[in-house]
């Protein structure tokens, strides 16, 4: 096979029809943030790659309505919310947390130094919004991995090379994280009524078309395909994310960290959070440590 053999047997390639680059501003306490508003890509709300330094981080504040999915990059990051739950995720480990109904927490880096993470949104239909709040972990170790002709995948959700993830999406979504070799080449069958977009943490790469090249902290939204071909053509490693997700066709309102379907809803939810009920009763007398 040629290095850049545009033949993969896709039926209907995928091509990148938006490109955006996440510029940095600062969020949270001291945290600088590149952040992406992805609602127009259901299921996805937002993609955030964020560094923090101590004292910096993110201090007690609420979510509802939605999933977060915290993939660390460096450093750590350590959790606690109003529920008792605690811990610490490091480099390579992601935390995917169901908010459901409703959680206060925080999040504060772990030591000294600069510590990275991306944070994914993904919204949850109608009937999940309300569950009961949930975590599931996966250590750096833990997370399936491939590995073949200078392509490395690490399957935090879904399918790649042949290698499965362990973790249930309510939502079905497809998470990969892939580093290329200089001069190699992968490509990735995406199931067609899903929306997807790549995340380039670094390095640079040809997506979709081989003319075509795209650089660190760009979004590529990709268009309707059975497939994403892709090829790293420079002299340095290639590394970026590929998500994709099933989209749940409902009304999306969203104000700050809340996320709901009707405005109504919203104003329920503020007002809940306001007087303790309905999911936050326990943010009355909860402050993180």
């Amino acid at each position: 096979m040629s290095a850049y053999n545009q033949s993969p047997g896709f039926n209907r390639p995928r091509l990148v029809t938006k490109e955006f680059l996440a510029t940095p501003q600062s969020e949270g306490d001291g945290a600088v943030v590149r952040s992406n508003m992805l609602k127009f890509l259901d299921p996805f709300l937002m993609l955030y790659d964020f560094s923090v330094t101590p004292p910096g981080g993110f201090p007690d504040h609420p979510h509802r309505g939605f999933e977060t999915v915290t993939y660390m990059l460096q450093g750590g990051i350590t959790y606690q919310d109003f529920a008792g739950h605690k811990g610490t995720i490091h480099t390579g480990d992601v935390q995917w947390m169901t908010v459901g109904r409703g959680i206060v927490h925080s999040e504060m880096p772990a030591g000294e130094g600069t510590h990275r993470s991306l944070q994914l949104w993904i919204n949850l239909s109608s009937e999940d919004k309300m569950i009961e709040p949930s975590y599931q972990e996966l250590l750096s170790d833990d997370i399936p991995r491939a590995e073949k002709d200078g392509v490395e995948a690490r399957v935090i959700a879904g399918e790649s090379m042949g290698v499965k993830s362990p973790v249930y999406t309510r939502t079905p979504i497809m998470y990969l994280d892939f580093t290329l070799k200089p001069r190699a080449q992968v490509h990735q069958s995406i199931p067609e009524s899903w929306s997807a977009f790549v995340y380039i943490i670094e390095g640079e790469g040809a997506f979709g078309l081989l003319n075509s090249q795209a650089t660190a902290h760009h979004v590529l939204v990709l268009g309707s395909g059975d497939g994403l071909s892709l090829w790293n053509r420079s002299s340095k490693p290639l590394r970026f994310i590929l998500a994709a997700g099933q989209p749940i066709n409902e009304p999306v309102v969203q104000h700050g960290p809340f996320v709901m379907n009707t405005q109504a809803e919203i104003e329920q939810t503020i007002e809940d959070y306001r007087n303790c009920k309905n999911g936050f009763e326990m943010a009355k007398y909860w402050r993180s440590q």
